[in-house]
């Protein structure tokens, strides 16, 4: 990942650190976007922390000009960031918690996308890769707003591979169970963790992804169940 810019959002996040942890020790220079994130959160000279919000078109437009303008490239996106609500049926589920799926794990999606595809197939090499969730192939009862996100999450990574192969450029989601945060845990204090994905695998499945290695994977859903299969 030498000589690679990567943009993560999400970087301070419960996976999305983890995420930037690794690429940065593959050796790539990360930009970290987040709402709220600073220089001092990574301590590797080839960390940048770009606060940023972009759940708006405009924010992520700017977030990626931002980049391109101090690195004169952006060679891979690795897209984090996503939100969860869960437990009310498709009749009891408001239209606040509709919409608020969408916007977390579906439009902030897309606004990164529209502004960072066009710097991708410059790349020659440019890579795609946004977390979605075993959710999106096997809903469940009590999640139907979120397991729609992120299925449509799924439908707009794989149109995104379709429409830019031509470049070189790769796009793929993937797909983990419920992953071994902090929160996660506080939020299922009575659950079995050692069932749960382990972050750390879902990084190294992005570096690789993100190089050489990965360069003949697109449009792919990768599950990644841990040992709850």
């Amino acid at each position: 990942m030498t000589g690679k810019v990567v943009m993560v959002t999400g970087a301070n996040g419960g996976l999305g650190a983890l995420v930037t942890q690794a690429l940065l020790e593959a050796g790539a220079a990360v930009v970290g976007v987040s709402r709220h994130i600073q220089q001092s959160d990574f301590k590797q000279v080839g960390f940048t922390a770009l606060a940023a919000e972009i759940s708006t078109a405009e924010g992520a437009k700017n977030a990626v000009e931002a980049i391109v303008t101090r690195f004169g490239k952006l060679d891979v996106v690795v897209h984090t960031v996503g939100g969860f609500a869960g437990g009310p049926s498709i009749v009891d589920t408001d239209d606040a918690t509709f919409q608020r799926m969408l916007d977390m794990n579906l439009n902030s999606a897309f606004y990164v996308l529209r502004a960072a595809i066009p710097q991708l197939r410059k790349s020659g090499r440019g890579r795609l890769i946004a977390i979605g969730s075993r959710a999106a192939l096997e809903p469940g009862p009590g999640v139907g707003a979120y397991s729609a996100s992120k299925a449509a999450l799924v439908s707009l990574v794989r149109t995104a591979a379709l429409e830019n192969k031509d470049s070189g450029m790769t796009a793929n989601t993937i797909l983990p169970g419920t992953i071994d945060t902090p929160a996660n845990r506080k939020s299922m204090p009575g659950a079995d963790f050692s069932k749960w994905v382990r972050p750390e695998a879902i990084a190294s499945l992005i570096v690789w992804l993100s190089g050489e290695g990965g360069k003949e994977i697109s449009g792919a859903a990768i599950p990644i169940y841990g040992s709850d299969v």
